[in-house]
């Protein structure tokens, strides 16, 4: 895929996350990776329904701006050190999807299992410890959990998903929306039914094949 091709599927990418109200206004970032040492991510300050691919800002692993007429994302270093990090990941969504982030703020992660979609895409969700937003502090709260992790709700502020591929990742980032509704729901019935430890191992060995 080319980094236009790429540049496209971003700004359609914002859109939906927009439209699915998993994001609002300006909030929201993507991060892609172009080659060993270029990311292209969005750019800060643009409402991400309205945002275009020439708005993409192109940058390096140390998060110098290579190409591009706006500025980075200001969740950068959060989305640099994933990839640093993680050589396996190679698209990060960061969004306020709103039931997820209100586990978050209520200070629960998703460590349950009643979902098989919500194993087999995002398997354990741990819960990150504030870091303020836009500050290296944030990415380092997040980096203690990124091993072993493809989504993970950040304390009062969001959530982060990653994928081999951008769509993998948007698609982690519904999932785990979906399944946070599912459960709250399931909470205000007043009983979750988690699955027994046979039936998530089963599901964690088909979702490793």
């Amino acid at each position: 895929m080319t980094a236009e091709a790429i540049a496209r599927r971003m700004a359609q990418c914002c859109r939906q996350l927009a439209e699915r109200g998993l994001i609002a206004g300006q909030d929201g970032n993507l991060a892609v990776r172009l080659g060993p040492d270029r990311v292209l991510v969005t750019p800060t300050g643009v409402i991400k329904a309205l945002v275009k691919p020439g708005d993409m800002v192109e940058v390096d692993l140390r998060g110098r701006k290579q190409r591009g007429r706006r500025n980075p994302t200001s969740e950068l270093d959060l989305h640099l050190r994933i990839l640093t990090r993680r050589p396996d990941v190679s698209a990060v969504v960061h969004a306020h999807p709103p039931v997820a982030t209100g586990l978050g703020v209520a200070g629960q992660d998703l460590h349950i299992f009643v979902l098989p979609e919500l194993i087999q895409q995002c398997g354990n969700v741990p819960l990150v410890p504030y870091g303020t937003p836009g500050t290296p502090e944030l990415a380092d709260r997040l980096e203690p959990h990124l091993a072993g992790h493809e989504a993970w709700l950040l304390a009062n502020h969001g959530a982060v998903t990653v994928g081999a591929t951008l769509d993998a990742a948007w698609i982690r980032m519904e999932s785990l929306e979906h399944g946070a509704r599912i459960i709250w729901t399931a909470r205000t019935f007043g009983r979750v039914n988690e699955l027994s430890a046979e039936a998530v191992a089963r599901l964690r060995r088909e979702r490793d094949v």
